[in-house]
């Protein structure tokens, strides 16, 4: 069932003639899922890519694996290179991104389960924000999707 927040994006997205394409990672397609709920959401929506495995966010976006090596996967680099490029790779107008660890296995000693780096990409401003959810699987999934729509959210009514 979609909530308020979505409904409110819904909404904005449709009224201002906006796009988005989103690259997925920890979230495997919950947020294009939600996104997608809504009837009309075809006007807007444009991409949902699921790069789970570093490859895939090699050859899908473009992210150099000397980026992935140095930074890791989970981390601000990637993420905002995540929603740069698909953005890019659509022509949409805001591209967003999920990229961090659920668990129960990948922790490492400076990025624990639950670290999860979300970012929205404009044609010339990114939001980035670091986020270290407590829970399991599950929940940490569920909490980075909707922490996802509510930097949408905002993102949106900046207009960047």
């Amino acid at each position: 069932m979609p909530n308020k927040i979505l409904k409110q994006i819904h909404k904005k997205l449709l009224r201002k003639e906006k796009t988005i394409a989103v690259a997925e990672s920890c979230t495997g397609g919950q947020l294009s899922s939600l996104l997608t709920s809504l009837p009309g959401s075809s006007d807007y929506f444009l991409l949902g890519v699921i790069t789970y495995s570093n490859k895939s966010k090699e050859m899908i976006l473009n992210i150099p694996a000397k980026i992935i090596a140095r930074y890791g996967a989970v981390s601000r680099q990637v993420a905002i290179l995540m929603a740069q490029n698909i953005r890019k790779k659509t022509l949409a107008d805001f591209g967003l991104s999920i990229t961090g660890i659920a668990g129960p296995t990948g922790a490492t000693t400076t990025k624990p389960i639950g670290t999860v780096y979300i970012c929205l990409s404009g044609k010339n401003k990114n939001i980035c924000r670091k986020f270290n959810f407590p829970g399991n699987r599950e929940n940490i999934r569920r909490k980075s999707t909707q922490k996802a729509l509510r930097i949408l959210k905002k993102g949106t009514a900046l207009s960047f």
